[in-house]
C-alpha cells in the first residue's frame, strides 16, 4: 500500500526504510499478516521474489535501486504454486515475517516483525509517490536504514540477522547495493 490516499506509480516503487524503536510500537494481536517470502533471483539488477501473504501469493519482479526508487513489477499467482516455488527452488532460509499496517500522518506505514532466522529484527517503511515526498516520522521509528543494504530482504536470506552477532547499526563506508 502506498498510503491513505490514491495514487498509481506504473511500476516505480519509492520506499524508505526504518528501524523500529525497541519498546516503542507494539502489535494489535490477531491484526498483521504472516509474509512467507524467497527469491528466485537475487541478482541486484533483477530480483525475483514469491511471497505468499495471508491467503494471496505473488512473484514479484524489481530492478537496480537508485536512491530510494526501482522498477516494480507485482503479479498474483496461485498459492499451491507460491508454496512449491518456495520449498523447492528458492534458497533458504525463506524471509519469514508478520506485517502490520499503521496509519501515521496521511500514509500508511507497514510493520514487518521478523520471525525465524531474522528474529529480533523490526522495521517500518512506508511507500511514497515522489523519493523527495516529505513524510513525519512517527515516535516509534528510529534510524534510517533505506541505504543500508543489509536490511534489504533479499540480503536477508544469505546474511540473516540473528546471525550478524553484532548491533545492527550500518557501518559508515557500506557500499549501496539492490535491495
Amino acid at each position: 500500500m502506498i498510503g491513505l490516499s490514491e495514487w498509481s506509480p506504473m511500476a516505480t516503487e519509492i520506499e524508505r526504510k526504518f528501524l523500529v524503536s525497541p519498546g516503542a510500537w507494539q502489535p494489535h494481536p490477531g491484526a498483521g499478516t504472516l509474509h512467507r517470502q524467497g527469491y528466485l533471483s537475487g541478482d541486484p539488477e533483477r530480483i525475483v521474489r514469491i511471497r505468499i501473504a495471508g491467503d494471496e501469493a505473488f512473484v514479484t519482479v524489481k530492478g537496480r535501486t537508485h536512491g530510494i526508487s526501482r522498477l516494480e513489477f507485482e503479479y498474483p499467482i496461485p498459492v499451491s504454486d507460491a508454496a512449491t516455488m518456495l520449498d523447492q527452488l528458492c534458497p533458504g532460509p525463506l524471509v519469514e515475517k508478520r506485517r502490520y499496517e499503521q496509519p501515521y500522518a496521511g500514509l500508511l506505514w507497514e510493520i514487518d516483525v521478523f520471525e525465524g532466522d531474522n528474529a529480533g529484527l523490526v522495521l517500518a517503511e512506508v511507500e511514497l509517490p515522489t523519493p523527495t515526498t516529505p513524510i513525519v516520522l512517527p515516535p516509534w521509528v528510529g534510524r534510517e536504514v533505506s541505504n543500508d543494504p543489509r536490511y534489504f530482504n533479499s540480503n536477508l536470506v544469505a546474511q540473516p540477522f540473528g546471525r550478524w552477532g553484532r548491533s545492527p547499526a550500518p557501518p559508515q563506508d557500506r557500499a549501496k547495493t539492490d535491495r
